[in-house]
């Protein structure tokens, strides 16, 4: 460890000489009644620099110098305590030793131990909260006039009053890092929680106010500028009622990530962010054995397919926090691989991060990556997904979901990888669409390659719904209709799906990546499905209006391959639960590998021809419970927005 010698570290260093050599006189003049004998006088000089030595290094052993005053913590006072009392036994010891205390006092040495803590303590302390009543340095000349502002009554604050809802360990934590940033003007006025036990009691010194469900009287009485919801894992309905009830005050509200989105875990004035529709989803926390997911990807080479999309994103910012030894990227957009590319690379730093423009369409261009690279661990999550957009071009949809997966799996069989995750979706069950029918095709290919060895590589599929926020979902559409003034285009009123959040999604993946020994096709939870009307209007109220009176819903009709609602599982599946309580397994008939390798070929044959309806019927001949809609010639009808 190295400690820059700067101007405040010497400051500091000569601020601690003195107390601690004051407090090891301390220790002589208490002991002897303040009349100090000449012999023990004479010791306490002769001892002094050892004992000051001594000292200092135990407080560098235990990085008391590696903190801040103005930030000083609990755990800095622990290690003060204890620094102090190693010290002190050291010292101790070596007396005993030396001298077997032969002029020596043992008290003296019990009471320096207390005077060093006091005043180490208290030094530091009175720092940080002049630091607190000053948003700015606390130099001398101000010492006095601090004293009087932080022991004397308050003077009027001033900027925005805020209440925070939750006066839990995240409510706390926000609390504290608005009262130790000295670039925020708002105070925390007080805390409202559902635990009366904790009404009255004040953290950080800010009072714990009222019930939550007392939240309008609260805001009017104590003229509330703005709501900070500190309840990462509150329900649906618990944050719908909060949500209702700060719009009918009037007030501002925000509200801090779940557990999920706040992958490192910590909680910081940055992750507040304003309450968006998934936070009502309630969905709670995903739980992980993080001991499998780390055993099969840390120090591994793994490969992520699309990795500039919503779920590629997603999965590349998770499986760093397992440490792989290298992370290819592979994204044929070329902004997309930039972007996550630079974020990768200044979060993980220690992480060889390898960005590759490249398509899986091409095999030369695949196969010379796998050699070049060797993975161990691939994710295809590389897909083309919306569903009008593909039924125009369906031959796209064959090129990309099938050919571009057939090319991944005859190269990670080639080099032996360890597994290969395959992520699909629940258009791909009972598909009445070209998307879902390639990619159960896909989800077939990735079946059959079942490994009868234990060495690999295990092929395994994980089939799950919507996610919020992804790259040309619903929620997006419908916040810029909103934006736009309306109207809200809904397809259908008796539309539903399944929708979960990007991290919740892939957190699952890569534990059901752990769980996988080959064929297997795991399926996510998904919970309740969603009614697409409801989640429009949710959002125009939202937004501050009323749906049909302030903007306008408008019910188009089913697009092109779209039907109301969707299924995790075909009439030939059986659903087996897992030791994970959100992931299941399908247990499903065998495939028969010739039929699929004919059919391939024949439909590799008619995406070039660019037969539209050569693909579908042959899709149907693959899938038999694929439904094509009948179209009389999807080439000519480009109704697909």
């Amino acid at each position: 460890m190295k400690i820059k010698l700067s101007r405040n570290f010497l400051l500091t260093l000569a601020v601690d000489l003195l107390i601690l050599a004051v407090s090891y006189y301390m220790g002589h003049l208490i002991r002897y009644d303040f009349n100090i004998p000449d012999w023990a006088r004479q010791r306490f000089f002769e001892t002094l620099a050892y004992v000051l030595m001594f000292k200092l290094i135990c407080f560098y052993l235990f990085d008391v110098y590696r903190g801040m005053w103005r930030y000083t913590s609990l755990k800095d006072i622990l290690d003060i305590v204890k620094a102090s009392a190693l010290a002190t036994i050291f010292i101790v010891v070596v007396v005993l030793f030396a001298t077997r205390f032969k002029h020596f006092s043992r008290s003296v040495f019990v009471i320096d131990w207390c005077f060093t803590v006091i005043g180490l303590t208290s030094i530091r302390v009175f720092t940080r909260l002049c630091f607190e009543e000053f948003s700015g340095d606390v130099g001398p000349a101000i010492i006095g006039f601090a004293l009087k502002k932080i022991f004397s009554k308050k003077l009027a604050q001033k900027g925005r009053r805020m209440v925070i809802i939750g006066a839990g360990d995240c409510g706390q934590r926000i609390c504290r890092e608005f009262k130790e940033n000295p670039n925020v003007k708002s105070q925390v006025i007080g805390f409202l929680d559902d635990d009366k036990g904790k009404i009255g009691r004040r953290i950080h010194g800010v009072s714990v106010l009222n019930n939550i469900d007392n939240l309008e009287h609260t805001i009017r009485s104590k003229s509330v500028d703005e709501v900070i919801i500190a309840i990462p894992n509150a329900c649906a309905r618990r944050m719908r009622q909060i949500v209702t009830q700060c719009r009918q005050a009037g007030v501002e509200f925000k509200t801090v990530p779940d557990m999920g989105e706040l992958i490192d875990g910590k909680i910081t004035l940055n992750a507040i962010r304003n309450v968006e529709y998934r936070d009502l989803l309630g969905r709670q926390p995903v739980s992980l054995d993080q001991e499998s997911i780390g055993e099969y990807l840390g120090h591994k080479i793994v490969m992520v397919t699309g990795a500039g999309g919503s779920i590629g994103i997603g999965l590349c910012r998770q499986i760093c926090r397992y440490k792989p030894e290298q992370l290819i990227l592979f994204e044929r957009a070329e902004s997309p691989l930039f972007e996550i590319d630079l974020e990768l690379k200044k979060n993980f730093p220690d992480i060889d991060v390898v960005p590759i423009l490249g398509d899986i369409q091409n095999p030369g261009e695949v196969i010379r990556i796998f050699s070049q690279y060797r993975p161990e661990i691939v994710f295809h999550a590389a897909a083309y997904k919306h569903v009008p957009m593909l039924e125009v071009h369906p031959w796209k949809a064959v090129e990309n979901n099938i050919v571009g997966t057939c090319n991944l799996i005859e190269a990670a069989r080639t080099f032996q990888c360890e597994r290969f995750v395959f992520v699909s979706t629940d258009k791909a069950v009972n598909p009445t669409n070209v998307m879902g029918a390639t990619k159960r095709f896909a989800e077939l290919l990735i079946q059959r390659e079942n490994s009868d060895t234990d060495r690999g590589p295990w092929f395994i599929t994980v089939r799950f719904g919507n996610v919020i926020g992804s790259v040309g979902s619903v929620v997006p559409l419908f916040k810029k209709q909103i934006k736009e003034g309306g109207p809200v285009t809904v397809t259908h009123p008796k539309m539903i799906r399944y929708f979960m959040l990007i991290p919740e999604a892939c957190q699952l993946i890569l534990q059901a990546g752990a769980m996988g020994k080959g064929g297997e096709v795991y399926i996510l939870e998904m919970g309740a499905p969603i009614s697409i009307d409801t989640m429009a209007r949710d959002l125009i109220r939202f937004s501050g209006f009323e749906p049909d009176v302030d903007i306008k819903i408008k019910y188009t009709g089913l697009r092109m391959g779209e039907k109301l609602y969707e299924e995790l599982v075909t009439a030939q599946e059986n659903v087996v639960p897992t030791a994970h309580q959100k992931i299941m397994v399908v247990n499903s008939c065998p495939v028969v590998g010739i039929s699929l390798d004919n059919d391939l070929i024949r439909l590799k044959e008619a995406a070039a021809a660019r037969d539209h309806r050569a693909i579908r019927t042959l899709l149907k001949q693959s899938i038999p419970e694929y439904q094509p809609f009948d179209y009389p010639d999807a080439s000519e009808n480009q109704n697909f927005v």
